[in-house]
């Protein structure tokens, strides 16, 4: 009898606890914090700032004057295009600019890589280049679908390194203009989609981004290809996106920049990689403070705060805005004020010529 009163009550006790719990994946849990820590959200850079990192495809036509309403409030004194093309598109989205506000777009260009093989591309795509500098832009562009998407006209990927692409890098050097690139994406999407994989979730809602050692390369050799170009072109600044994607191992990317002296870095949607590692990214950005670059990519301005918040503060456990991109809490770095000029505004001023000294007091 005890048994069976025993049984009915467990029964019982879980089909009741059942009514008010609920099953539900990674995705949908996202607690809210119960942690009382001190909160200095910064809705507004402390300098004025340089955004070398911006995408606007429509520049040639767009308003610019609601950009520079958004850029305003959060004290942005120049948004670089890395989206410029080349051509008429490019003097066309220049012409806008200089129509309207000269002074706080700067815009540069691409390179179509299409005709790669076909006899002197790059001498042609070189002079391509330096018509459109001519034109007014200040700097190339170079995204990440070279080495990943780009085919020669064998069909043949064509490598980061291949030499059939110096004519470019050389002309690059020659202006004294500065080339952005993008290779490869972060490892793990080479890495096993499982439970082990830090951007699990990422994959899961854009799977298109999982790539593998034969789609269309191993990650290293993608990367390596990369550096084996900075070194081979010393006299061509570079200015590697997302911090080449070493932003989680600094203490191997201390040792590339220290390889190779013509190469700075941009902190582009990298962010959340530094706020989990305060301590150290501190003595990072302390070391490097001549060579990292500020940089948001996608055009979002309500994001901006979080990169102000965790590069000015001295802040602890607040939340990152994209949960697919890191579902761990930021931490503020509390860089001094010489290292915040310097990656706010210096750095950029340093490397892309031609730039409106003026809107920067520091």
């Amino acid at each position: 009898m005890k048994s069976y009163i025993f049984t009915f009550t467990l029964a019982f006790f879980f089909s009741n606890f059942s009514g008010i719990s609920q099953e539900m994946g990674f995705e949908e849990y996202n607690p809210t914090s119960t942690l009382k820590v001190s909160e200095n959200p910064v809705e507004r850079a402390k300098f004025t700032f340089i955004d070398v990192h911006s995408h606007q495809f429509r520049m040639a036509t767009q308003d610019l004057s609601t950009l520079i309403r958004d850029m305003d409030q959060l004290n942005m004194g120049i948004m670089v295009n890395l989206s410029g093309g080349s051509g008429k598109e490019l003097r066309d989205k220049l012409k806008n600019v200089n129509t309207h506000y000269p002074n706080r777009f700067v815009v540069f260009a691409n390179v179509d890589f299409s005709g790669v093989g076909n006899s002197n591309w790059g001498e042609q795509a070189a002079a391509q280049l330096e018509l459109d500098v001519k034109s007014g832009a200040k700097g190339l562009k170079i995204y990440k679908s070279l080495g990943l998407r780009n085919n020669d006209v064998n069909g043949n990927r064509i490598a980061i390194d291949d030499p059939r692409l110096d004519p470019v890098w050389a002309k690059c050097g020659e202006l004294g203009i500065p080339v952005l690139i993008h290779a490869a994406d972060p490892k793990s999407f080479w890495d096993p989609m499982d439970s082990k994989n830090e951007r699990w979730l990422e994959l899961k809602t854009r799977p298109r981004r999982k790539r593998s050692d034969d789609n269309p390369a191993p990650w290293q050799q993608i990367i390596d290809e990369q550096h084996r170009m900075f070194k081979k072109h010393p006299k061509t600044k570079f200015i590697n996106a997302h911090m080449g994607w070493y932003a989680n191992d600094l203490d191997r990317l201390g040792e590339l920049l220290d390889e190779m002296p013509n190469m700075s870095v941009g902190i582009g949607a990298i962010i959340a990689e530094l706020g989990r590692q305060p301590r150290r990214a501190k003595e990072f950005f302390i070391k490097y403070q001549d060579r990292i670059l500020f940089g948001k990519d996608s055009w979002k301005p309500e994001e901006f705060p979080t990169y102000f918040r965790v590069l000015e503060t001295a802040d602890e456990y607040f939340p990152y805005y994209k949960k697919y991109h890191a579902f761990w809490a930021m931490y503020g770095l509390d860089l001094p004020d010489e290292v915040l000029r310097k990656v706010y505004f210096e750095n950029a001023l340093n490397l892309i010529p031609g730039l409106d000294r003026s809107l920067f007091k520091g």
